[in-house]
């Protein structure tokens, strides 16, 4: 029953002519007449509504009836396919597509005008009636097909064509009255299987994509089920309509351009079927969307389409625009699609295809700030209710705003304005908001250095001009000495010549040739003196990333970045040769402020250390050993960046510097002794004498790790113990001996630290202090360990004592050990046999390992350094721990001298003046560990300390040691 003259009424005259048509046709008066007011509201909000219930009287009980909120997804593919499943041909089923999506659009346009469900309901709802109607019309045809040319059949059985939903469809969030992207795939070629007359796949599935467009674009006399795109599928559209999977992985690895990365993070599999073939689908996809590591190559892409958004806005005039307007609903879209690109591939919550999830994700990760969250959040979908509202009036693909004073009106009684003056104010604050957002997502780009910067232009001729050596030390007369200049003009001449060995492509050398001027220019505006010996660091970087134009983008794009990275290689060859290494660890640079954070203290900084590596893990599967090694191996390389930074800076003091690194290793410690024990135990069962808690293993860590001093690069002296009774055996289906078991968990461990992968050693450790060193077990039984301790052990070992401590494992055993500790440390001994042994065995080491060179200093090994203060603080502890207990008590030479003093071993002024010696010493240790060697220069400061030192040591040792 059509309404005709529609165009000579108003709206209140159209609604009233609704109505009485629809009293006079309907069955069910009555019901109506009691719905009269909403009704009546909805058709003045809806002609679309008002002309489906003008057709189809029948339908208006159901669409009073219809409870769209609760309406569960799995719903709409009931009702579709109850439609669906009466038809016999494909006129049919058009005809039964587009009546099901007619009735289905008026009834959540119902629920939406009357404002009875939210915004973001409505839209999950329009998703998954659209998700219904296409799964259910290609699952139709596709067994239509299948009937007579047999069905294709690949490696893991029949085989389906994938549709994957782009855009909005993809993300659950479809306009009212949209179009639909489309991009369709198949598994394999080959031919079909068991049919009269068999296709090859590439027909086959042609003709299905081609069937199931025309099913859901054609306009018929029911109207049309969906406008479908597909232009963005691989060649757009002179591609094929159908890829199968190999065609598809090699189009996206050679060919795939920036925007198609953009169009992939909504792309979701409409029929999914959790098979296989989807998996290898995924496999796919994902690398190609998502990359692994923080991935800048995309900026100069998403700063383009940027501009270009910004230039089709005053280009096309699109003030009146909700959705592409400054401020719209597609810089939302862009705003969150940004950093899932860029961070995306190391942040797997950032890979939802859903605009809400992937904010909230955002906020989660602490990439956006709450507050800007819950503000786009918002502003978002008070957008997206104009987008519905406006598109519901007539069941048209619109986002501008209306001209017509009933649309207007229609518009602002949804959306709850009293006028339509109000809520423009409304809408042009809620898209300032989010135009600013959007303005300071990424910076267009633009030229950083002014046109005049005479340095900056004589840092780009350097790289681009062939200079002779004279006129390249003029050009840069004014900046560096004529000797400094000569050199880093043969730096850039052998960096240039060894970067044509690299295929780098067009973007790549681009982004090099923009990258050296910057780094030179940043050299010589900060670094006045030795910018040559900076420059060859720097370029021992660049050098190893040039394939890698992530990370050549990440420095170029990021001047504080490149900025934090001159200062490590300035301070630190051995940050700079670890960079090179290991060039993930430019990603840490992303990060410069908590690089200055670092100043906690001990427990705090372990705390974050397991919290950090737990949350690592996560993401690797508990059986995925290989995988295990390298994020443990990657998280030790991520924080000592990080330590060294801090010490470099100035940050953080020498104490707090090896309290931090020795931590590290022991949260590090403590996973490889979970691992290898899940992993041994798996395969010989659990030593049967333990209880629920108890493991019946120890680790004991000797030295630097033992004495809280551990240092850059330092190894691990461990020793292994055990508990296990005699007769103790395993409980798996391959027993073994207790014994047995211990000492294959300590070669697992030793296995998983020692062993190098792509990210190299995961620390060095030496066995060699445990009883009877390398002839003895890998793991030694607790009361073996006292035997020797008692009976065999050199006071050399004693001394190595005084530095030992459980640092995981049996809580009883680590207690157990340290009485065993205390009673060896306890034993009384004569003193001047003491200084003999211990006097001897120092001029031993230094005659082993002392190597004086000219100039240059040993602080470890020389006089008056490291290792003397290290022995005469053994020696109170050996010498006084019969009488004073508590001078065992720690294990760290500072603590040790503090009890020391305080029970009179020594006066408080000797303590502080051996303390401030051991830091200062430790402190330079430090740092030539990071310049990569072990000699300091001899400078008066030095010698004063040293003759300190040595001042104390002859003290005690009299004319024993020479």
């Amino acid at each position: 029953m059509p309404i005709d003259n529609t165009n000579s009424m108003n709206q209140t005259q159209l609604v009233e002519k609704y109505w009485e048509s629809l009293i006079t046709h309907t069955p069910n008066k009555n019901r109506i007449l009691a719905n009269e007011a909403d009704i009546k509201r909805v058709f003045s909000r809806s002609p679309f509504v008002a002309d489906v219930c003008a057709k189809h009287p029948e339908w208006l009980v159901e669409l009073l009836d219809f409870a769209a909120p609760s309406m569960p997804q799995s719903y709409y593919h009931q009702k579709v396919s109850e439609y669906v499943s009466q038809a016999k041909t494909e006129d049919e089923l058009a005809k039964a597509l587009r009546r099901c999506r007619q009735f289905h659009m008026a009834a959540i346009t119902f629920s939406d005008v009357l404002n009875r469900q939210s915004i973001d309901a409505s839209l999950l709802q329009v998703s998954s009636l659209a998700n219904a109607l296409i799964e259910q019309g290609y699952t139709w045809l596709y067994s239509s097909l299948c009937s007579k040319h047999g069905t294709p059949v690949g490696s893991h059985g029949p085989m389906p064509m994938y549709i994957l939903g782009m855009g909005k469809l993809g993300g659950h969030e479809l306009n009212f009255s949209s179009d639909i992207d489309l991009i369709f795939t198949y598994p394999e070629k080959g031919e079909t299987q068991g049919g009269k007359k068999s296709l090859e796949h590439q027909q086959f599935f042609t003709r299905l994509a081609q069937k199931l467009i025309q099913a859901l674009n054609k306009v018929t006399v029911d109207g049309q089920v969906y406008r479908v795109d597909m232009r963005l599928r691989p060649f757009g559209e002179s591609g094929p309509l159908v890829l199968h999977f190999d065609a598809m992985e090699d189009y996206y690895q050679e060919q795939g351009r920036h925007w198609e990365r953009f169009a992939m993070v909504k792309a979701r599999v409409i029929n999914s079927d959790d098979s296989s073939y989807e998996a290898t689908l995924q496999a796919i996809l994902t690398p190609f969307t998502f990359r692994r590591y923080l991935d800048f190559t995309t900026l100069d892409a998403l700063r383009n389409m940027k501009k270009l958004i910004a230039t089709e806005i005053r280009r096309r005039k699109l003030n009146n625009n909700i959705k592409l307007g400054a401020g719209g609903i597609r810089e939302v879209e862009f705003f969150a699609q940004s950093f899932q690109l860029i961070h995306g591939g190391r942040e797997p919550s950032l890979q939802s295809k859903s605009l809400l999830t992937t904010l909230k994700a955002l906020e989660e990760n602490e990439i956006v700030e709450n507050e800007v969250v819950e503000a786009l959040k918002q502003d978002y979908l008070f957008l997206r209710k104009v987008e519905h509202t406006l598109q519901q009036y007539r069941d048209q693909q619109t986002q501008t705003l209306p001209e017509d004073e009933d649309q207007r009106q229609a518009l602002i009684e949804v959306m709850g304005f009293p006028n339509y003056a109000q809520f423009l104010t409304h809408l042009d604050a809620v898209m300032a908001r989010i135009h600013g957002h959007f303005n300071e997502l990424i910076e267009e780009s633009q030229d950083a250095h002014d046109p005049q910067d005479s340095l900056f232009s004589a840092c780009c001729d350097a790289w681009q001009l062939q200079m002779v050596e004279h006129e390249f030390c003029q050009t840069f007369a004014s900046y560096l000495p004529p000797e400094d200049a000569s050199r880093v003009q043969h730096l850039l001449l052998d960096f240039n010549q060894n970067q044509r060995r690299y295929l780098l492509g067009q973007r790549g050398e681009d982004t090099l040739n923009k990258l050296i001027p910057e780094i030179l220019y940043v050299l010589i505006t900060h670094n006045a003196q030795g910018v040559p010996y900076i420059l060859k660091r720097v370029l021992g970087v660049i050098s190893a990333i040039t394939g890698r134009t992530t990370y050549l983008d990440l420095l170029l794009e990021n001047p504080d970045v490149l900025k934090q990275l001159v200062r490590l290689c300035e301070r630190s060859e051995w940050v700079a040769n670890e960079i090179k290494r290991f060039p993930l660890l430019l990603d840490e640079l992303l990060t410069p402020l908590y690089l200055e954070q670092q100043d906690t203290d001990i427990v705090t900084s372990k705390n974050d250390y397991i919290s950090e590596l737990r949350q690592s893990l996560l993401r690797v599967e508990p059986d995925d050993v290989e995988a295990m090694m390298d994020t443990w191996r990657q998280f030790k390389l991520c924080q000592q960046l990080r330590i060294a930074a801090s010490d470099i800076s100035g940050s953080l003091p020498i104490a707090n510097v090896s309290d931090k690194l020795t931590v590290l290793a022991e949260v590090v410690l403590e996973q490889v002794v979970h691992a290898a024990w899940h992993q041994i135990s798996e395969r010989f069962g659990v030593p049967n004498h333990l209880t629920a808690d108890n493991s019946g293993f120890a680790v004991v860590a000797y030295g630097k790790l033992g004495g809280y001093e551990l240092g850059y690069g330092s190894d691990l002296d461990l020793v292994f113990l055990h508990n296990a009774p005699r007769e103790a055996t395993t409980t798996g289906a391959k027993s073994i001996e207790a014994q047995q078991f211990y000492i294959k968990l300590a070669q697992r461990i030793m296995h998983l630290l020692n062993t190098k992968t792509l990210f190299g050693q995961l620390y060095e450790t030496d066995l060699r202090l445990r009883p009877s060193g390398n002839a003895g077990l890998l793991c030694c039984h607790l009361d073996g360990f006292k035997r020797y301790q008692q009976e065999e052990a050199w006071t050399w070992e004693h001394q190595a004592l005084v530095r030992a401590r459980g640092v995981c494992g049996d809580k009883t055993l680590l207690t157990q050990f340290a009485d065993v500790r205390a009673e060896i440390l306890g034993q009384p001994r004569d003193k001047a046999a003491l200084r003999d042994e211990v006097c001897k065995m120092r001029t031993k080491m230094r005659q082993h390992l002392l190597n004086e060179k000219a100039q240059k200093v040993d602080l470890k090994q020389c006089v008056g350094g490291i290792t003397d203060i290290e022995f005469m603080t053994q020696y109170w502890v050996l010498a006084n721990a019969s009488t004073i207990p508590s001078i065992t008590r720690y294990t760290d030479n500072l603590r040790i001298l503090n009890e020391a003093a305080q029970h009179g071993v020594i006066d408080d002024k000797q303590a502080k003046m051996l303390q401030d010696a051991y830091l200062a010493l430790r402190e330079q240790y430090h740092h030539l560990t990071l310049a990569d060697t072990k000699y300091a220069d001899q400078t008066d400061q030095l010698a004063k300390l040293r003759e300190q030192v040595t001042g104390y040591w002859t003290g005690i040792f009299s004319e024993i040691c020479k």
